[in-house]
Order: structure tokens, then sequence, then C-alpha cells
């Protein structure tokens, strides 16, 4: 009998990856490919679709090449993407989305926040599909995306006949079907899976949208997580250097794979699960964790039913500039320049010297607040700004790493903030894992562990996200009867690293002052 294997397709914020893996979850061969984005204004940030399905096609040919399996034995690929908004015109054709005009900028990049009076507006309303996403509608959501499109650019909007979120394009382009994903509809359309009528169509009514099925091509019922949805057309077949045979499965929000490859293994003990949490983290971070019973409260987006594991309840908090804010730190520092991973690990090892000779008092009186792209949780509060306390003159390289580290601190701080909303409100979380571009980064990695009080697991597969997606996959593919059984098969474990009780006092006070500053945020606000 011949031995099957999947395809894992990931789309993050600035490129494409694809994966080989087998049906114990290994990962054979992988390739990335950069994709473009478009800023023409502050705030706005915008993708061209064909540019992303360009990169994926590519990815999947060289991946598949460096694994050495024939694409016959494909027998299933998911996408995974980011959270972002893709327009079409009623002939499937390219629209923009952007102020200039140009056709090619068709998507609503999930970081684009021009639509933050939308979100203001949605929240405002107090309808009731609020409850199940913290309260606070967020700009990084659909329905402000789409209220946007159509005050600012009517045209578009009155051409538009199909709306997608990525991971449902990519799927669409890969098949031709026009299913989408229970994940995508309800972590980002206030679809309620768990209702009878899922689509809450006042809603829509009330914030100017009442005409968004007519223009968005949406079906009544969501496809659960992995389902298949038909296999590869001829078309995309040979683009992506695949063959017919090949099934496709209702994917994921990239984080949400993320969650899957990390916490997939406990899909089997769903009484203990909820102690687990997933930290997905790279440009921004997204923490999951998953539950037997809804667990709604503000400033958490959640509870959503089956947007990930198909019986469970997930609840997503976050953090929307965290590897993006460790950056901005380099470029905006005199001593910093460009912040590529050399740059990253030269930092990390001068802050490794620099603690060694001042110990705790390394910059102990600099304090960062992380909200420079506002605070996605679990304050929910899309107009937060980031707050440093303790400059002084010095400009020098070493006052660079200091100002990175103490950054890295409010970056741990703030998971920690997140923790301690989700504990108080039903979850009994102890140990974090975590994937994504932050697993190469020491310093944070030891104060996930330190700062927080946690366990903390790092994923043995090199690319836990793109694990995830191959779970997804080869349940669509048939090569286990249902998603809980291929996340148990697939799972590959982690190393545990457990905090340092002796640096708890020093992350108490660090806390202290954290919580004070965003009180001191507030009044000042409240004073302007």
């Amino acid at each position: 009998m011949r031995k099957s294997f999947v395809c894992a397709v990931d789309v993050g914020t600035g490129s494409a990856r694809a994966g080989i893996l087998d049906s114990e979850g290994n990962l054979l061969g992988r390739a990335d490919h950069p994709i473009a984005m478009h800023q023409p204004k502050p705030d706005h940030a915008e993708h061209d679709s064909e540019d992303i399905w360009s990169a994926v096609c590519k990815s999947v040919r060289t991946a598949l090449e460096k694994s050495g399996v024939a694409a016959g034995d494909i027998a299933g690929i998911s996408f995974d993407a980011t959270c972002s908004l893709v327009a079409r015109d009623r002939q499937g054709c390219q629209i923009s989305v952007s102020v200039t005009g140009e056709k090619r900028w068709d998507t609503l990049v999930w970081l684009d926040h021009r639509a933050i009076a939308e979100a203001d507006e949605c929240t405002m309303s107090g309808h009731a599909v609020l409850d199940y996403i913290g309260g606070v509608m967020s700009p990084e959501m659909e329905t402000p995306k789409l209220m946007w499109l159509k005050r600012h650019l009517p045209q578009t909007w009155n051409e538009a006949g199909y709306l997608f979120d990525l991971a449902d394009f990519l799927t669409w382009k890969a098949s031709g079907s026009l299913a989408r994903s229970q994940c995508t509809l309800t972590a980002k359309w206030t679809y309620l899976a768990h209702e009878e009528k899922s689509w809450r169509r006042d809603f829509f009514e009330l914030v100017g949208l009442g005409d968004l099925f007519e223009h968005g091509n949406l079906p009544e019922k969501a496809s659960q997580v992995g389902a298949d949805i038909g296999p590869l057309t001829a078309k995309a077949a040979s683009e992506l250097g695949l063959t017919e045979k090949c099934r496709v499965g209702a994917g994921v929000i990239d984080a949400y794979a993320g969650a899957l490859g990390v916490l997939g293994g406990f899909a089997g003990d769903e009484k203990n699960i909820s102690r687990h949490l997933a930290l997905i983290a790279g440009t921004s971070s997204c923490v999951m964790a998953m539950s037997q019973d809804p667990q709604p409260f503000a400033g958490v987006w959640g509870p959503y039913y089956g947007a990930a594991l198909p019986t469970l309840w997930l609840s997503e908090g976050g953090q929307s500039a965290t590897g993006a804010l460790l950056d901005h730190i380099i470029r905006w520092h005199g001593a910093g320049g460009e912040p590529d991973a050399a740059m990253h690990m030269k930092i990390a090892k001068r802050v490794a010297e620099l603690r060694a000779e001042d110990g705790d008092a390394l910059a102990a009186r600099l304090h960062v607040l992380p909200d420079f792209h506002g605070n996605r949780s679990p304050l929910a509060d899309p107009h937060a700004v980031g707050v440093i306390s303790g400059l002084t003159l010095d400009s020098s390289f070493d006052s660079l790493c200091k100002l990175y580290w103490r950054t890295a601190v409010g970056i741990a701080l703030g998971v920690r903030h997140v923790l301690e909303a989700l504990n108080e409100n039903g979850y009994l979380i102890d140990t974090l894992h975590v994937t994504g571009g932050h697993t190469k980064n020491p310093l944070l990695m030891e104060l996930y562990a330190d700062a927080t009080g946690c366990t903390v697991v790092e994923p043995l597969a090199d690319e836990a996200v793109l694990l995830g997606t191959g779970m997804v996959a080869a349940t669509a593919a048939g090569l286990y009867p249902d998603l809980n059984a291929a996340c148990v098969a697939m799972q590959q474990g982690g190393r545990t690293r457990a905090p340092n009780k002796e640096a708890g006092a020093r992350f108490d006070r660090d806390y202290r002052i954290f919580l004070e500053m965003h009180r001191q945020r507030q009044m000042l606000d409240a004073i302007s």
C-alpha cells in the first residue's frame, strides 16, 4: 500500500509557506516565498490576492521537490492564512480596496486599522453578537472593514460579488468551492456556529450592511474545519504541481493552525485541555485557550464554538504588535538599523552580557507599555497607545539593548495580563505552548516562563503552524476519521522550560508598575 502525504500552506503577513508532511506529522520539505504589501496611507495595508496565490504555488512546488514525494501521493491540501479580507467582482476578478484605485490591491490586510470608527459603531450598537467577541468589535475583524468599503469605495461595493476571508479565498482558488470555514466565519464574521440560525442578519442591517449577502456570496452554513470540500481543479492542480486526486480541506486562520499544532495532542483529553494555552507569537501574538464549556467575558475574543476542534469552545486574546514592536524599537533608536535576525541576536547577546554585570538592576527604571498598535486584550482598546517611562539622553548601542530588553519584558507582562483575565474567568492555565518566530528569541522564551510563572513548552515540530494545517489536510483526505484523531496521531511533543522561581519577585514588581502605567495612561487620556 502506498503511503499518503499532505500539503499544508501557511500565508502570513509577509510570505507564503508550504510544507509536505507524512501521516505521522513529520515535515519532509518546506519552502516559502515573499508576498507584497502596499501601505498607501497610515493604518492602510493591502495585499494583491493574485500575488499571494502565485507565492503559494511557487512554495508548494518547491516544497514538493525538496520532500522527494511524488505529486500523486499528496492526498490532501489545506490552507491557513491571516484574517485578511479579499474582494472580487461578480465575475471573480480583482477589484480595488485601495484609495489608489489600483485593482491589484484587492485585499485588506488583517492589521489594517482604517475602519476603527466603524468598529466603534459596531461596539456601540450593543447587539448580542458582541457577546461572542468579548463585547468590543476590533478593526481587525471583517464587519468594520466591510462597512468602510461600502462607505468610502461605493463603486467597489457595488461591483463586489464575492467577499472572502483569505483562507477561504485560497480554498476557492484551489477547489472552485464557495464553502467557508467555520473557523473564519465564527472568529471574524460574527457567525454564531452554536446557534441554529447562525447569521444574525439584523446585526448587519443595524450597521448598514443589509446587502452583505448579495455582495459576499456567503453560505448559510459554514463547513467544519477539515471538511472535505472537493478535489483540486485541473487548473489549480497544474499551478500547484499536484494532481486532481488531492482533496481540499476547509481551512483555518493562521493562529488557529498554530493552536492545533501545539494543543492538538490534548484533543483526546478535553477535560484538561483548559490548563493549556497556545501562544502563537510572531509579528503579533495570539493566545488561545479551549474548553468544554463557553467562557464569555469582556476583553477576550470569543467564545467561538468549533473554531478549531469541533466540539470545544475557544477564547482568543492577543497583542497586536510584538515582534513588530521589537523591530520598531530597533529602527526607531539612533543606534539601531535594519531589524534582521543578525541584529536581534546581536542585541540579545549584549543584553545577556549586561545582565551578567547588572543583574536585576539592568534598566530597572525603564518601563514599556507595549500597546503601540492598540490593546487587543484584555482591555480590547484599539485606541490604546504605547508608553515608555525612564528615557535618558543616552543614544549608545547599550541604551538600545536596555530598551529592547525592557520592551521584551513589557511584551511578556502583556501575556501575563491576558492570562490573569482568562484564569479569573473560568480557566486554570498553568502551561504555555509557544510557537512562531519568538521561539528563536532567547530573551522572550525566558521571559514567557519567568514573567508569567507558567511552564513553557516549545514544540519539537519546526513548524507548528504547518503541522496544524497538515492535521486539517489529513482529515480532509480521509487519512483519519476526524480532526481529533488526526491531531492526536500527528502531534510532535515539545521541550519544557520551568519558570525561575527566584525571578518571581522582580517580575511581580514589574507587573505592578505595568498595571499602574495602564491606569495612568487612562487618566491622561481622560484629561486630554
